[in-house]
């Protein structure tokens, strides 16, 4: 899935993911490929990938939240 964290200064990672693991106010989940369209609002704590490649990435963050739609995330967080 092509994937896109940005923050209001900056984009922390843009690229394709097979996972990605989101702290949400619900508690975490992981979203994969083709997952179903969502939308959530984020906590602190750290947003987790796995790129295409299989190499791994963490991001901390403060709060934001999170929208998937057509097998393409965005994660605007603080």
């Amino acid at each position: 899935m092509n994937v896109e964290i940005i923050s209001p200064t900056d984009t922390l990672f843009k690229g394709e993911a097979s996972a990605v693991t989101v702290p949400s106010k619900m508690g975490s989940f992981t979203l994969l490929e083709h997952h179903a369209p969502i939308v959530a609002i984020l906590e602190a704590g750290k947003v987790s990938l796995t790129e295409a490649s299989g190499e791994q990435k963490e991001f901390d963050i403060k709060g934001g939240f999170t929208e998937n739609h057509d097998n393409h995330l965005t994660i605007c967080v603080e």
